[in-house]
């Protein structure tokens, strides 16, 4: 899937967003090293990327000849500062109309609308690929984060009280949030 925007940032920066490709490898996983270092609010840990340069640039290429997942890469004075992508849910027919989003920011690109722009591609994408739903999971105390998704319009559906163990802090709860989708011909889903 291909995508690609310019945004001025609240800096007044100029940012570039677009789908990752081959010859980002490097750059996309610098940053994802970078990313998982600064902050306990996501997923994984920098020691826990297994991938190579090579294989971030060849998962990338793969993501951008998808129909209907994306990672999504910002740019600004050509550096990597984010990414985000949206995945499937699965390809069981009960599954397809679902996609699950993540975004990761640079700690110094915070607040600059980098996060928003990144979501509403994700949205975009989404929508272009005909999806119905789309999903994320954010740790409660991340408070801007998921003020950022309600702005988005996504809505709470449930919490795990242990959703991740964090090696900083012990556990943390988790937010499942979800965004209906429009579809095809502009209104939601039945």
């Amino acid at each position: 899937m291909n995508y690609s925007k310019k945004i001025v940032l609240k800096n007044g920066k100029e940012a570039f967003l677009r789908n990752g490709v081959l010859s980002d490898g490097s750059a996309v996983a610098e940053n994802f090293n970078l990313t998982h270092a600064e902050t306990d609010y996501l997923l994984t840990y920098p020691d826990e990327n297994r991938m190579t340069s090579e294989q971030e640039g060849q998962f990338l290429e793969k993501k951008t000849a998808s129909n209907n997942e994306i990672e999504i890469i910002a740019v600004v004075d050509g550096r990597v500062v984010g990414t985000a992508g949206i995945d499937a849910v699965g390809t069981k027919f009960k599954l397809k109309h679902r996609a699950e989003c993540g975004v990761s920011i640079l700690q110094e690109y915070w607040g600059l609308g980098v996060g928003r722009a990144l979501m509403e591609a994700c949205i975009e994408c989404a929508e272009k690929a005909g999806y119905v739903q789309l999903e994320l999971n954010v740790v409660a105390e991340n408070t801007r984060a998921v003020s950022l998704y309600k702005k988005l319009g996504f809505v709470e559906y449930g919490r795990n009280p242990k959703g991740f163990h964090s090696r900083i802090s012990g556990f943390q709860e988790v937010i499942y949030m979800l965004l209906e989708l429009q579809s095809d011909n502009g209104s939601k889903e039945e």
